[in-house]
């Protein structure tokens, strides 16, 4: 993957920096023990993650700190409680995009991630963070699709339904106005 120098400009990361700490301290539940003085801290030294944070912000996914269980690693996820509004509607990937014919997507899943220079929330992950907190409870989320199942056309997404945590299948060149993706970038 292509690194992303992308930088904002310090007003840009003055308004980011407020609305990750109103958030941050908001919801202490997924990130106890942590201090926002020594997240804030790390970005200012990392320009770059702090430009992806930013367009998983501006595109609704409103990313919070997060520390899965049984792990110690720090990540901004994806915690908006539905899937991102400004990154629903698109398939899996380049490859299944150029196998529909009719009405195509604008954009796919991998592509967005990789422009943006974040990660696309694994299976496992996705599982993790709904421990912390129900989300994706009218929606569903693409997750990371190991490549065995890619090369048969398929694409894995979860959601939360009934009190449970599901995934699925479906074919990668599907989209729907109710299914997204969430992503992360690890500190």
């Amino acid at each position: 993957m292509t690194k992303v120098h992308q930088q904002l400009d310090p007003q840009q990361a003055n308004n980011l920096f407020k609305i990750l700490k109103q958030r941050f301290q908001t919801h202490m539940e997924r990130h106890e023990h942590i201090r926002w003085a020594d997240i804030h801290e790390q970005l200012l030294g990392q320009p770059d993650k702090l430009w992806s944070l930013h367009h998983m912000e501006l595109s609704g996914g409103e990313p919070d700190v997060a520390v899965l269980p049984n792990t110690q690693a720090l990540y901004f996820f994806d915690c908006a409680l539905e899937s991102p509004k400004g990154r629903r509607s698109m398939c899996y990937d380049q490859e299944a995009l150029l196998t529909r014919k009719d009405h195509p997507p604008e954009n796919t899943v991998m592509d967005w991630v990789k422009e943006h220079a974040v990660m696309l929330m694994t299976e496992s992950q996705y599982y993790a963070l709904q421990q912390l907190f129900s989300f994706d409870l009218k929606t569903s989320s693409w997750v990371e699709t190991p490549n065995e199942l890619r090369q048969q056309g398929g694409a894995i997404f979860c959601d939360r339904r009934y009190g449970r945590t599901f995934s699925y299948h479906n074919g990668a060149a599907s989209y729907y106005a109710s299914r997204g993706f969430r992503t992360y970038i690890k500190l």
